[in-house]
């Protein structure tokens, strides 16, 4: 009956559903802005209204079961809507309650605990709310194509700063930058090198790109591009990341709507990477789990394109240089000047773009140390930003681009409300305290309907580029390290250096990185101290079993989160300086004796290909051979070596000329369809397989962790004692 009671509602409202979307009523500014009101005063009487336990059940019941049906419906976008608004009753209710009927503390321990968990609470509600705004509805923008008759194409210089990195780094982004598809006298290619390094102006020299520098590095990478645009006159500027390698099609794709819109300022395109991040490369989540950046570039930035607040992001973007210049060139007062350029461009009134199709490729960082240091960058920037020039105050912007240079910033701050939640439980289990002073069905009752929904109306809207609860993996994993310089840079802005990432390297040897390990491993002995007390209270009926059930399932998730998190702190081999990309292309290889074998690429890289032969055939490792590649009715003729044998051949090219660098580079990573092919394919979110990888990810993986801890110990304290005995 109850199952039949449910299809039949489900029934109903699919019907109700598809007479809404036929109406159409958001084109009209006057329904739009009464269904507002209207659904303002409804959310207020739904969350403000005070209900028994029973009947709090059944509602919050209703409510899930309503989204869960509506997350089947095909409805799209509204679809999508309707579950935020179904979210946003159940998480404001939650906080309405949790403010107005839980905060009543017997002691001052309590709170002080108590009200620190609300305030992250709080944090953790504004960000949803606003993350709702940036994501409900991406604006999806297409290409404009550029006329047929190239005299009315602009002029563009690309500017390539780059400071420590190594030149083979550096050369694939130049030859790249040189093949653009774009006409030979309305394109210059710059390298701005603040390493002042002679063989970076040699190469420049023999590739036909200009070689800029300066006599000092202040303001570092902004330092470096304003000093750039102060020698340049192209109408439009394309900026590059050193290691960010543009396909062919990259100006093309993205320069037309420059030209349908005067008042465009820049048009960014994401950043993609094909080399695994640490998170990927430690877990081995590459290709498997969207990674960290994924849902910026694939979701965050497609949403703030309707409201006209895409961020400039440093790199893969062209922004036209009368309008930069107007704004100050690159913004100097924070290190991120990329978002601060894009805020000061939107104060004046420009438009700003993003076209979500990856037209450049990069390297990722290596290892965690790396990772750290550059989010350490991003978050101390970002809050710099946010007290120098914060976008809730100041003129030129509307109220939704407020809302999402604000939610940028805020994202940034999530490190001491993080580490409260990771603790909380604690509380209780180690200390006694009451951070809720209600009984613990009156918390369920609440406050598992506030996270479920929000958890599923995020797994909706995010599924293809951000699993569920991996987010409290990247964040846990940082939260220790960029809580202290956000909170020194809201006391004092001009507090930190700017620290460039460097790119490229290998490991030779698997490691665990204890340095920065040391907080996951400490949070996780407090919750595995508070997971044996809590067991031991409840054997021993020591305190109210709902709130210990209540707290050891809570500390069990912060387990389970926090190992996933501490295992990204063991650095895996990784022997190969050039990152390889699977691709499959058309290819042939000629051999010494003539004959000709057909096959297609397996992988590329900068210096190597990886073959498979259609049809068997031996060749021996050091044969010189001839390998084509094959792009349309082109071709690339280059002289390799064979590395392996077997039915997957390896191939090192070695000693090759520039044009054959060139040819090589246009063939592999100048081609837009291996990026778009492999942008937002990971295999959908669906919530409960999440929670499995991370289980897996984490605490499966968590006894080598630990026996590694223990080696690395006992070899420590060894070699104290070695040491010990030779001095004396």
């Amino acid at each position: 009956m109850i199952l039949n009671n449910f299809v039949n509602s489900s029934s109903i409202l699919k019907r109700l559903g598809n007479h809404v979307l036929e109406l159409r009523l958001w084109k009209y500014r006057i329904a739009t802005y009464s269904i507002a009101l209207f659904g303002a005063f409804a959310i207020y009487i739904v969350i403000s209204t005070p209900l028994t336990l029973s009947e709090q059940a059944v509602f919050a019941i209703l409510a899930f079961g309503i989204a869960l049906v509506i997350r089947t419906l095909p409805w799209g976008q509204a679809g999508i809507i309707l579950m935020i608004v179904i979210s946003l009753m159940m998480s404001l209710r939650y906080m309405y309650w949790r403010l107005t009927s839980s905060v009543d503390f017997d002691t001052a321990l309590d709170a002080f605990l108590g009200w620190g968990l609300v305030l992250a609470e709080i944090y953790a509600l504004i960000v949803l709310i606003l993350g709702y705004v940036q994501t409900a509805m991406p604006l999806k923008r297409n290409a404009v194509m550029m006329p047929t008759d190239q005299t009315h194409w602009p002029t563009v210089d690309v500017l390539i700063p780059t400071y420590n990195e190594d030149l083979d780094v550096v050369r694939l982004t130049i030859l790249a930058a040189l093949s653009m598809d774009w006409p030979a006298d309305k394109l210059r290619i710059y390298l701005l090198d603040d390493g002042r390094r002679e063989e970076f102006r040699e190469f420049c020299h023999e590739v036909g790109a200009i070689y800029l520098t300066r006599e000092n590095n202040h303001h570092n990478k902004a330092g470096n591009l304003n000093a750039a645009l102060s020698q340049i006159n192209g109408e439009y500027v394309a900026i590059f990341d050193c290691d960010h390698i543009p396909t062919r099609s990259f100006l093309q794709l993205s320069m037309g709507w420059f030209l349908k819109d005067p008042k465009l300022a820049m048009v960014q395109t994401p950043h993609f990477f094909f080399s695994p991040d640490p998170f990927e490369k430690n877990l081995d989540t590459y290709r498997i789990v969207p990674n960290e950046g994924e849902l910026f570039y694939g979701l965050v930035q497609d949403g703030n394109d309707l409201w006209n607040a895409s961020f400039f992001c440093g790199s893969c973007a062209v922004l036209k240089r009368e309008s930069l210049m107007e704004v100050g060139g690159i913004a100097i007062e924070t290190v991120t000047e990329d978002a601060h350029t894009a805020l000061k461009l939107s104060r004046k009134g420009y438009n700003l773009a993003y076209l979500a199709v990856p037209q450049a490729a990069g390297l990722a960082t290596e290892s965690l140390s790396r990772h750290v240091v550059q989010r350490i960058r991003w978050a101390r920037g970002m809050a710099q930003i946010f007290r120098v020039d914060n976008p809730l105050l100041g003129r030129g912007l509307t109220i939704w681009q407020r809302l999402c240079y604000t939610n940028a910033m805020l994202h940034f701050f999530y490190g001491l409300p993080r580490l409260v939640f990771l603790t909380a439980p604690l509380a209780y289990l180690l200390m006694g305290a009451e951070v809720f002073s209600s009984t613990a069905i009156m918390v369920v009752a609440y406050a598992l309907p506030h996270i479920a929904v929000a958890s599923m109306t995020n797994s909706k809207i995010q599924g293809r580029f951000r699993h569920s609860f991996w987010s409290e993996v990247y964040e846990t994993a940082l939260a220790w390290y960029i809580f202290l310089p956000v909170t020194l840079a809201m006391i004092n802005p001009k507090f930190g250096a700017f620290n460039a990432t460097s790119k490229g390297g290998i490991v030779e040897e698997e490691y665990v990185d204890w340095k920065l390990a040391r907080p996951y491993i400490f949070l996780l002995a407090l919750n595995l101290m508070g997971f044996l007390a809590g067991v031991i209270k409840l054997a021993t009926n020591d305190g109210d079993t709902g709130t210990l059930v209540i707290n050891l399932v809570w500390v069990t998730y912060n387990i389970i989160v926090i190992s996933a998190s501490a295992n990204v702190a063991k650095e895996t081999r990784q022997l190969r300086a050039t990152p390889r990309v699977n691709a499959s292309l058309p290819a042939t290889i000629l051999l010494s004796n003539g004959k000709t074998i057909v096959c297609e690429t397996s992988d590329f890289s900068r210096n190597g290909l990886g073959l498979k032969p259609l049809t068997a055939v031996e060749i021996p490792v050091g044969e010189q051979i001839w390998v084509s590649i094959f792009r349309g009715d082109k071709e690339a003729v280059l002289p390799g070596t064979v590395s392996k044998g077997g039915k997957s051949i390896g191939v090192l090219f070695e000693n090759l000329s520039v044009e054959q660098q060139r040819e090589l580079t246009q063939m592999t990573f100048c081609r837009a369809d291996n990026w778009v092919n492999a942008w937002g394919q990971a295999a959908k979110d669906a919530p409960l397989r999440s929670l499995r990888e991370v289980l897996t990810y984490g605490v499966f993986n968590l006894a080598p962790l630990l026996r590694d801890a223990s080696r690395d110990i006992y070899l420590a304290i060894r070699a104290r004692s070695t040491r010990i005995k030779l001095k004396a």
